[in-house]
């Protein structure tokens, strides 16, 4: 942990004492969580920065949307709107958020994509659409306690445990891991390809589950075809080009590149960092950009760029999938 980091650890037992205080209220019922009568899943983590919920999000749409309608509610991070809003045509970066809109121009087809910083308010709005959703996925609400989701799953990365972190302002939780209880599934995500059985054993004693709950690891699967508006290209192709990143850890991909011995500048910015003139003043020098999907989502309506912006696919494999396919269906088919 950095030095700074480690300044902060005075105010630790502050933050546990608001955030323990908050969550009682939840638990003993004085405060109200609300259930709703269609499958809720709410996709979250205890921890700030990426562990992977955009992916997991997408998994649970690859995996039901064949066979439900189902809509996303988000909060919308950094959108220049407010309240309830439900993608159309007009659906943009700035009206909906990064992740929300890139649901929205994957999947437009086949589900419904809302943002709403109240979820329970989100929910009540989208049950009274004249095609209501079947199925709601919560993006990044596991600390929104005011909806109780039916089931839970909750992201930590392999690279920080979440029993292995502390509470803000020294560490990245945003609450006690003890938490973590009200998950009925916890996925470690971000791990190697080769992950050994025995390391998977050792995770599983550190997180130490309730008998009701079930770890899976997970890991991200990148395309070798990178993809822009017109057309696409073979990233192995590519005798360089600039890295253009603005989420919370860039490392797996930096890595990922790195083990293909690409050649490569990497422009790292802040998660959902708002690109400025002068950031796409400095692109335009480029040759070729290569970024995430996310970032892409912004940068793709500059018309500068237009040519020589790509960005590299990536997918979440699920270690043992059939059985967490079965729990999510499962819980589904219980709850309808």
């Amino acid at each position: 942990m950095k030095l700074f980091r480690k300044l902060f650890f005075p105010f630790v037992p502050i933050y546990y004492a608001v955030t323990w205080i908050r969550n009682i209220l939840y638990d003993v019922g004085i405060k109200r969580s609300i259930s709703f009568d269609i499958p809720v899943i709410c996709v979250g983590n205890l921890s700030v920065g990426g562990t992977g919920k955009t992916p997991m999000i997408e998994y649970l749409i690859e995996l039901l949307k064949d066979n439900y309608k189902i809509a996303t509610l988000s909060r919308g991070y950094k959108r220049k709107s407010s309240g309830f809003q439900l993608a159309n045509t007009n659906a943009s970066a700035d009206l909906l958020g990064d992740e929300p809109f890139q649901f929205y121009s994957k999947y437009k087809k086949h589900i419904q994509v809302a943002v709403d910083s109240d979820r329970v308010h989100g929910i009540e709005t989208l049950n009274s659409l004249q095609y209501p959703p079947e199925i709601i996925l919560l993006d990044d609400a596991f600390q929104h306690r005011k909806v109780k989701a039916g089931l839970n799953i909750l992201l930590t990365t392999y690279s920080n445990v979440f029993t292995n972190d502390f509470l803000l302002p020294a560490g990245n939780l945003r609450e006690s891991s003890s938490g973590a209880k009200r998950a009925q599934s916890i996925i470690v995500t971000k791990c190697p390809i080769d992950l050994s059985e025995n390391e998977k054993i050792k995770i599983i004693k550190d997180i130490n589950p309730k008998l009701y709950q079930s770890v899976f690891f997970s890991s991200i699967k990148y395309s070798d075809s990178l993809k822009s508006i017109e057309t696409t290209k073979n990233i192995n192709d590519l005798s360089e080009f600039t890295l253009v990143t603005g989420i919370a850890n860039a490392t797996p991909l930096v890595y990922y590149l790195k083990g293909k011995n690409l050649n490569f500048e990497h422009l790292n910015y802040k998660d959902h960092h708002e690109f400025t003139e002068q950031d796409i003043a400095k692109f335009n020098t480029k040759n070729l950009i290569v970024t995430t999907e996310k970032d892409f989502m912004r940068l793709q309506a500059h018309q500068s760029l237009k040519g020589k912006l790509f960005y590299l696919p990536i997918q979440m494999g699920i270690d043992d999938s059939f059985k967490f396919d079965k729990l999510v269906k499962d819980y589904i088919a219980l709850k309808r």
